[in-house]
């Protein structure tokens, strides 16, 4: 939006031209985001205490965790708020990746605020059905999907590409749609398990953002992605605005969710997060990277898919809890360690994600 207005004033002041570079844009996609998630913070805050909206939870977790009732949950919309304002400002409106990225976060973040809400009215920890909740992803991933497809420019924003490997690729054709489904509904949901302690996947949700963020700047850049033997995806780079503003509204958020957690994200945060990330890996086709840098998130996933498999077979557990950051809870590690080194972890992961970059 006021990209657009900068480039009207250009003609009379040549000093707005400097709107004109992605890096500008994005450092103020990130400082608006994360000042309306600072500034409109406390008012949500003492909103959703005045208006009883607080956590419900789940008996069978772990007895430390009892104390956390009633702490304000759908804190996400917060940053739903600070991405969706920033990126409008600072982003280009003509752009159809930066449309198609922000609307599925919408959607995402609509499908979780219905579940965060029917848990609110019924007064327990149970939304939408499991099946409900998929198929709302799966047609909402699905579209976002086919759109990607049938608007791809080159052959190369329809093939697999595998880190490490310099000369291997897999054309997908219309299997990008399925890919987009898997990349996109399994990171929403690997993100909405994660989050479970105070601060644990809005950290890496920010690192793995940023990342992501480098990988867009690069991909939409032709003398980047030559140089670093990455795909060219045009108009790739200004999804670099809306990382920004990822990265600012998620700052904002942790600043409230930090240990001991003033609000939590709920489903409408944590579902959008993970889709946001997940497309913004599609569109710079960059979906195993995504795999490598969210371990973190993984791990948790395949922590609970072992556990219930395991149990339904041997009646035993793994895990002494699933997600992973209730087993170390259990454990005895006390809930700021577990969080700590989880971040250990994920940047770590991030750093070598990064370095697939050159390492080709």
């Amino acid at each position: 939006m006021l990209l657009m207005l900068a480039e009207q004033l250009e003609a009379y002041y040549s000093a707005f031209n400097v709107f004109q570079y992605l890096t500008f844009r994005a450092i103020l996609g990130t400082l608006t985001a994360l000042g309306i998630g600072l500034l409109v913070g406390p008012w949500l805050i003492a909103r959703l205490e005045r208006h009883q909206v607080g956590q419900h939870v789940r008996t069978e977790g772990p007895v430390s965790h009892y104390s956390k009732a009633g702490t304000p949950t759908m804190g996400g919309a917060l940053m739903l708020v600070g991405i969706g304002v920033a990126t409008l400002l600072w982003g280009d409106l003509t752009n159809r990746f930066v449309w198609l990225v922000l609307l599925t976060t919408l959607t995402f973040g609509a499908i979780g605020g219905t579940d965060d809400w029917l848990k609110l009215t019924r007064g327990s920890s149970e939304g939408l059905s499991a099946r409900s909740k998929l198929l709302l992803q799966s047609i909402a991933a699905l579209i976002a999907g086919a759109v990607l497809f049938a608007t791809a420019s080159s052959p190369v924003q329809t093939t697999l590409i595998l880190p490490f490997l310099k000369d291997v690729a897999i054309p997908l054709g219309i299997l990008l749609i399925p890919l987009t489904w898997l990349v996109v509904v399994g990171a929403s949901n690997a993100v909405n398990l994660t989050d479970g302690l105070d601060g644990l996947a809005i950290m890496p949700t920010v690192l793995v953002g940023g990342a992501l963020g480098i990988f867009a700047y690069a991909s939409g850049n032709v003398n980047f992605a030559d140089y670093l033997a990455i795909p060219y995806v045009a108009g790739a780079g200004e999804l670099t605005v809306f990382v920004g503003a990822l990265v600012g509204a998620g700052l904002a958020f942790l600043w409230f969710n930090t240990y001991p957690a003033q609000v939590f994200m709920g489903d409408v945060g944590s579902l959008a997060m993970g889709a946001a990330l997940g497309m913004i890996a599609m569109v710079v086709r960059q979906e195993l990277v995504l795999f490598i840098m969210g371990g973190v998130f993984v791990a948790e996933t395949v922590s609970v898919m072992i556990q219930v498999l395991w149990f339904k077979r041997t009646g035993r557990r793994i895990f002494r809890m699933a997600p992973l950051h209730h087993h170390f809870e259990l454990k005895g590690w006390p809930e700021p360690r577990v969080i700590v080194r989880f971040w250990i972890v994920s940047v770590v992961l991030v750093l070598i994600g990064l370095a697939t970059l050159k390492l080709r």
